[in-house]
C-alpha cells in the first residue's frame, strides 16, 4: 500500500470506530448487566468474532455469503435467534443474582458469547467488504494479505473504543450497587436491549450488489 491510501484508511477507521454503533451499544449493555469483568471479556470477545469476519473476507468466503441471498438471510436469522436468546437470558438472570454473582457469571461466558454474537451478524462481513477495498492497491502483490493487515488495524481501533465505553459504563454500574432495585432494573434493561439488537439484525437488508 501506498503512504497516502494508509492515512486515509487510519483516519476513517478511527472515525468508524468513534461512532457508537451496535457492537458499542452491546459491549455497554453486558457491563452494565455483568460488570467490568463481563465487559472486557465481551469486548475481546467481539473482537475475536471480527477477526473471523476479516479473515473470511480476505479469503472470498463473506463475498460469496453475500452474495447468496439464502446463506445471508441464514446467517442473519442465527445471529438475530442468538441474540434474542441471550437478551431474555440476561432479563430473566437479573432477579436470580446479587451484584457481584453477575460478575463472577457474566464473565466466564461473556467472552465466547460475544465471539458468537460478532461472527453471526452478517452486517460485519458487509462493512468491511464494503469499507476496505476503498483502500487496497490493486497493483500491489497480495491483496488478499492487505485486506487481512487493514482489517485486523479497524478491529484493533474499534476494540479500543469499546474499552474506553466499557470502563465509562463500569463507572456508571458501580454507583448502582448500593441501590439493588435500581440495579435490577438496570440489568433487565440491559438485557431487553439487546434482544432489541436481535430484531434489528433480524430485519436488516442483504447489501444490494
Amino acid at each position: 500500500m501506498n503512504g497516502t491510501n494508509f492515512t486515509l484508511f487510519l483516519l476513517a477507521a478511527l472515525v468508524i470506530a468513534a461512532i457508537p454503533g451496535p457492537g458499542i451499544f452491546y459491549v455497554a449493555a453486558r457491563t452494565l448487566s455483568g460488570g467490568k469483568s463481563a465487559g472486557i471479556a465481551s469486548t475481546f470477545g467481539t473482537a475475536l468474532g471480527g477477526l473471523v469476519h476479516v479473515i473470511a473476507g480476505g479469503l472470498g468466503v463473506s463475498a460469496v455469503i453475500l452474495a447468496s441471498a439464502e446463506l445471508f438471510t441464514a446467517l442473519k436469522f442465527a445471529g438475530a435467534l442468538y441474540l434474542v436468546w441471550l437478551g431474555l437470558k440476561t432479563f430473566r438472570e437479573a432477579r436470580d443474582l446479587l451484584p457481584q454473582q453477575a460478575i463472577a457469571v457474566g464473565s466466564q461466558r461473556a467472552f465466547r458469547e460475544g465471539v458468537l454474537v460478532e461472527a453471526l451478524n452478517p452486517k460485519t462481513a458487509a462493512f468491511f467488504l464494503a469499507f476496505i477495498p476503498q483502500f487496497l492497491d490493486p497493483a500491489s502483490s497480495y491483496p488478499a494479505l492487505q485486506f487481512i493487515t487493514l482489517g485486523l488495524i479497524s478491529v484493533a481501533l474499534n476494540t479500543l473504543a469499546d474499552v474506553v465505553v466499557v470502563m465509562m459504563a463500569a463507572t456508571a454500574r458501580s454507583g448502582l450497587t448500593r441501590k439493588p432495585d435500581l440495579l435490577l432494573r438496570l440489568q433487565q434493561g440491559s438485557g431487553l436491549f439487546i434482544a432489541s439488537l436481535g430484531i434489528s439484525l433480524a430485519l436488516a437488508r442483504r447489501p444490494a450488489s
